[in-house]
Formats: structure tokens, C-alpha cells, sequence
């Protein structure tokens, strides 16, 4: 009989299984262990030995720091009067993610506040372009009245605000232009001129100097940045602002210049194509930068429009030149001086020389004719530079060489660039052989010696340095000129003023010829002499050729500048220094195609001059009688023109 088999007695393969599956569970256990191990080890890596590190790259991700643009310094006048300050404006902006669909929320900003089409245009286009959350401006420099409209109807208009911010105004407009220049929003162009930006140029529209002062002391009237930390959600949306501190101010810029006297300087040039500077003898500091006509940098400032653009850029009185510095003109018989010395002190002519003038002299088989075609006779230094004979010139010219009137020149300021704050300022030329050889390729002339004499050819000096030239003149002394009086109210140095080492016989000599050449009744400006005692002025006319006249024209008689057409005229050229015995101002004017330096150049310089010297209008009685009733004519049309500007009348006029 079989015994029936238990069931607890293990099968014959279950013996053979189980060791292997025993040792499997082993192995999957310590696999997960090691597993749970390095787990382990990594969470301990990145919680605690790591902690720090990620904790501060969850930080940088959340909190963001952002620039806030400081106010730009502001520029005032030698007085403290203000000539680029900051204002507050306001602008509309819209947030698309809160406004909703954009074109709605722009149509019910039309019912507050009527928009352009290009307006609307405009901003859909923008919205399209940037993030939802970032704002974007319907319409700047609004007034009062719109946002106000805005803020009261708030809650029918969600997503649109009105916010404040600060703009560049000029408020002397156009009379200071030229000087001060403007901002403009930071360009790509811009960006490349630098080597390392400020950060603040990556600011959308950063307002940046463009010309003048405003470029030229950026770094001073730019001031520094301040920071806000901003919380910011995953996707750079601004939750809220943390913290602030505010950036540092530009400093104050005080120029030299007199806001009034520039201003009468502007009107007393306006119609012309013409530039004028007035020079202090003693500290060289430019009181009045005139050009004419000039432009408003407001406008550039808003955002010029095209038609403006076009008005500026195709007048063909080059309004946005700087004629001053950028004009560089042949100075004509204002070079004579120059001449004159560099004989002198080379000791080729003594005063008491004379040269016959018979209206022409001939070198090299060729004609250099004489202003005065019947001639000047016998003519000595004092009364070549009264009378302006040129054939003294070319022969004087001649004897001393190019070479010295070329060193003379630069050691008066001409074909030497000046040191002033201001966009494009010209180096003019002094000529000399080098010059010639080095720029043309060519061999220096003798004819081109005779041109040079009489400030034609290739000597080119602009009107700031030609008032530096008579300013050195006046006093013997390396003036150099000022535009900068002070820095947030540090004092800028007076620079130069040391003896040029002239002889000064030669200087007094040639002080008494300019003298003679306003107050004597042969003198080329006498007409716009200055009759009040103790103001009386020593000058120089000057006119300068455009055109070549032919021998064919002389033949027939030359043409007028009258009946020329105004770009072929003669430019009109003069220069004075003022009170003759004690010398406090130097002046120069330049009158672009203007005919003759006396009657055109020499007028407006007799009458800056006495705004000058007078601070304000002069008496009526500093004008010779025969020009009296004219004066008062111009000073009302002037005083009109100047507005506010304008000083009160003077007490004592007839």
C-alpha cells in the first residue's frame, strides 16, 4: 500500500529554485540600497554642501535690478540764466495683457482723448512687436488737460495710464543753438564712437548729446545711474518693486556766454548768412557765439518732422552749421595784420617804407590787382592797412616769404584748432611750403605767396579764430578763448595769456593803423566809426573773392556783387577790438556772400561792439549824427525782436 505524499514535503524542483531566487532577492537588494545611497549622497550635495550657490541662482532669477536715468545737469549763462534745463512731461501708455484686445482699448481711448490714425497705427504696431506686459506710449508730451481726462476716466479705461518723466527744453530756442547744441536719443551710431557705453545707452530713447556742449560734456552733464530691484514671475513680469536708490544728478554746466548779448547778436544778423563772436581781451571768454539764421533744438528733442528736417537741411544759409568754428573762410584783408608783422619783425620793411600802388602788380608775368583799380600812389605801412592797398601786401608779401606769415599766423590763433567745447570746430590754414607739398603734392609758388598776403589762396581762418587773432593784437598776448566758466561751481582756469614776444613798437604801430581805419575820414570803415569817448574801436574790413575775374571782365569792368547771384558774392569780413586805449572786447563778423566788409560785415560788427560795451542798448549819441536816426530804427526792430531778452531802454537818447 502506497503512503499517501505530505504537502509539506518540498518538490524535488523547489529545492533546485529557491537558492537562486534567495540570491537574486539579494543582489536587487543591495542594487536598491546603493541606489537609495547615491539618491542619498546627491540630495545631501544639493541641499546642504550646494545650497547656498542655488539658493543665490533662484534669487538672480527672481529678483532683477534695473537702471533708473538720472536728471541731466542743467546749462546756464555767465549770469545763471537757464539755456537747457529739465522739464516734466507726460505720456499716455497702454499695457496690452491689461487693457485687452488693443484695438478696443484704443477706441475708447479715442473718446477721452481724440488720436491720429497714425497714432493708432503706430501703437497696435508697437504692441505687436514687444511683450504683453510691457508698456507702450500712445502719445508723449501730453498736456494737463489729457491726463486728466485719462485719470478721471481710469476705471472705464484699464491698462492705459498716464505717467511722468523728464525732458531736455532749451528755452532760449534758437539764439543758443549753435552753443549748447541738443540730446537726441541714443543711436546704434552713437554706441559704436564708444569704447566702453555706460549702461544707461541701453535705456530705450536714453536722451545722449548730439552737438555742442550737450555732446561735448556728456560725460559731466550725463550724471549717474540709480537701482531698483524689481520681483519679476517666471516670465520677467514685474510683480513689485523691492527697493530704490536714486542715481546722482548731472552737474551744472555755467558757460561764459551772456544770454542777451547773444541774443541781440542773433537779431542784429538775422536775414543774413552770417557769424559773429564777441571775446573778452582779458580772460578770453566768449560772451556771444552767433550764427545766422539758427534753428530750434526743441525740435530735435520732440522728434523733428520730415518736413522740418527738409526746411533745415535745404536752406541754403546752412542754418544747422555752426559757422563759427565749422566756417572756414578766406579772411581777406583782416589777414593783413599778419603780413604786416611778419615783415616787420623779419626786419624786410621799416614803417616809413613805401610801396607804389599804381592798381596792380605783376609776377611772374602775371596781374594781382588791387582793390582800388586806379591805385593807392605811394603808400607806407600805417596808411596800407587804413586804406587796405593790397599791392603793399603782394610786394611785402614777396620779400618775408610764405614761410614766416605762415608761423606768424599761427602764433595769432590762424590755422590753429581751438580748444572749445563745440561740435566740428575747424583747424583753418595757415600755409606754408610743407603744407603745400604734404597736402597738394606740389611745389610752392611765388603767386601763391602773393594770395596769401592778402588773407586769399589757400589761408583759410574761421570767425572764432579771427577774433582770437585780434584779441592777441589788442593785447600782446596769447589769449586763448573760454566757453566753460565753471562745473558745478568749480571755477574752469583761465588758460594762455602769456607774451606772444612781439616787438611791441611793431604791435602799437599796428594798433594805430586799425585805429585809423574806423576814425579817419580815409579809413574803409569809417562810416561805422563809434564817436562816444572813451568807446572808440580799432578794426579792419575785409572782403574776400568766391570767383575768379577773368582779364575778359576787367576789360569790360567787373561785375557788382549787386548783380551777381548771392552764392557768387564776395564774403564780407571784419574784425575790431574795443576801447582802443584800454581793450575789453574783441570782435569778429563774418557775412557769408555779404559784398564788401564795410558796408555789410563792418555795421553789424560796430553795433555788438556798443551792446557790448554799453551792456545793453547804447545812447544814441555813441553813433556818428548822420547815423543816429537809422540806429533807432534798428535798436526798436532788434528790442522787438528780442522779447524778453531785450534790456531797458537807455536813459539818456535824443
Amino acid at each position: 500500500m502506497t503512503r499517501p505524499r505530505s504537502d509539506r514535503t518540498p518538490r524535488p524542483e523547489t529545492n533546485e529554485v529557491w537558492p537562486r531566487m534567495t540570491r537574486r532577492a539579494v543582489a536587487l537588494g543591495v542594487a536598491q540600497l546603493g541606489l537609495m545611497g547615491v539618491v542619498g549622497w546627491r540630495m545631501k550635495q544639493l541641499q546642504i554642501d550646494q545650497a547656498d550657490e542655488f539658493r543665490l541662482l533662484a534669487e538672480e532669477n527672481r529678483i532683477n535690478m534695473r537702471l533708473i536715468p538720472p536728471a541731466r545737469g542743467l546749462i546756464v549763462d555767465r549770469t545763471g540764466l537757464p539755456l537747457a534745463v529739465n522739464e516734466p512731461i507726460y505720456r499716455i501708455v497702454i499695457v496690452r495683457e491689461a487693457a485687452g484686445d488693443p484695438e478696443e482699448a484704443l477706441a475708447r481711448l479715442s473718446a477721452v482723448m481724440p488720436l491720429t490714425p497714425e497714432e493708432v497705427a503706430r501703437s497696435l504696431e508697437e504692441m505687436r512687436r514687444v511683450a504683453s506686459f510691457v508698456p507702450v506710449t500712445v502719445r508723449d508730451r501730453v498736456g494737463w488737460d489729457d491726463v486728466a481726462r485719462v485719470t478721471a476716466n481710469a476705471p472705464a479705461l484699464p491698462g492705459i495710464t498716464a505717467e511722468v518723466g523728464l525732458s531736455r527744453l532749451y528755452p532760449n530756442g534758437a539764439d543758443t543753438a549753435h552753443v549748447v547744441g541738443y540730446v537726441g536719443p541714443v543711436s546704434d551710431f552713437d554706441l559704436s564712437q564708444m569704447e566702453s557705453p555706460d549702461p544707461l545707452f541701453r535705456i530705450p530713447k536714453f536722451p545722449i548729446g548730439k552737438t555742442g556742449v550737450e555732446a561735448r560734456l556728456e560725460d559731466d552733464l550725463r550724471g549717474r545711474a540709480g537701482t531698483m530691484r524689481i520681483e519679476v514671475n517666471a516670465v520677467g513680469r514685474v510683480m513689485r518693486e523691492l527697493d530704490r536708490v536714486e542715481g546722482t544728478k548731472g552737474k551744472d554746466v555755467q558757460l561764459t556766454v551772456d544770454a542777451a548779448l547773444q541774443a541781440y547778436v542773433e537779431a542784429r544778423m538775422e536775414g543774413e548768412s552770417a557769424a559773429a563772436v564777441v571775446m573778452d581781451c582779458e580772460t578770453g571768454d566768449l560772451l556771444a557765439v552767433g550764427n545766422a539764421p539758427s534753428f530750434d533744438p526743441n525740435l530735435f528733442v520732440r522728434g523733428i518732422s520730415v518736413a522740418d528736417w527738409q526746411a533745415l537741411n535745404e536752406n541754403k544759409y546752412r542754418p544747422l552749421a555752426n559757422k563759427v568754428v565749422q566756417g572756414a573762410y578766406p579772411p581777406g584783408s583782416t589777414f593783413k595784420m599778419i603780413t604786416a608783422l611778419a615783415a616787420l619783425e623779419a626786419g624786410v620793411i621799416r614803417p616809413e617804407d613805401t610801396v607804389r600802388c599804381p592798381g596792380f602788380t605783376v609776377v611772374s608775368g602775371t596781374r594781382f590787382h588791387c582793390w582800388r583799380s586806379g591805385g593807392h600812389g605811394n603808400v607806407n605801412f600805417h596808411d596800407s592797412l587804413k586804406v587796405s592797398c593790397d599791392c603793399y601786401y603782394y610786394e611785402i608779401g614777396q620779400r618775408v616769404g610764405i614761410d614766416a606769415i605762415a608761423a606768424m599766423a599761427r602764433k595769432l590763433g590762424v590755422g590753429v584748432r581751438p580748444d572749445v567745447p563745440m561740435s566740428a570746430v575747424a583747424e583753418g590754414i595757415a600755409p606754408d611750403r610743407a603744407w603745400k607739398q604734404n597736402v597738394r603734392g606740389e611745389s610752392w609758388r611765388v603767386g601763391d605767396t602773393v594770395n596769401a598776403s592778402i588773407g586769399q589762396g589757400y589761408v583759410l581762418a574761421t570767425p572764432l579764430q579771427l577774433a582770437i587773432m585780434t584779441a592777441r593784437l589788442a593785447t600782446g598776448r596769447a589769449i586763448q578763448p573760454r566757453l566753460v566758466k565753471s562745473i558745478d561751481g568749480v571755477e574752469q582756469p583761465v588758460t594762455g595769456g602769456e607774451p606772444l614776444g612781439l616787438n611791441e613798437n611793431w604791435l602799437r604801430r599796428t594798433r594805430a593803423s586799425m585805429y585809423d581805419v574806423c576814425n579817419h575820414e580815409r579809413g574803409t570803415a569809417f562810416g561805422s566809426r563809434i564817436v562816444a569817448e572813451g568807446m572808440r574801436m580799432a578794426g579792419k574790413t575785409g572782403t574776400s573773392q568766391v570767383r575768379r575775374i577773368t582779364p575778359e571782365e576787367r576789360a569790360r569792368g567787373v561785375i557788382s556783387n549787386s548783380q551777381l547771384p548771392w552764392e557768387r558774392r564776395d564774403h564780407a569780413l571784419w574784425v575790431n577790438y574795443a576801447p582802443y586805449d584800454n581793450p575789453r572786447f574783441a570782435v569778429a563778423v563774418v557775412v557769408e556772400h555779404g559784398g564788401g566788409g564795410s558796408s555789410a560785415a563792418a555795421p553789424i560788427g560796430r553795433d555788438i561792439t556798443l551792446q557790448a560795451l554799453y551792456g545793453g542798448f547804447p545812447p544814441l549819441e555813441a553813433y556818428p549824427p548822420n547815423r543816429r536816426e537809422e540806429a533807432a530804427k534798428r535798436q526798436e526792430t532788434i528790442r522787438a525782436r528780442m522779447g524778453g531778452h531785450a534790456p531797458p531802454p537807455p536813459v539818456d537818447r535824443v
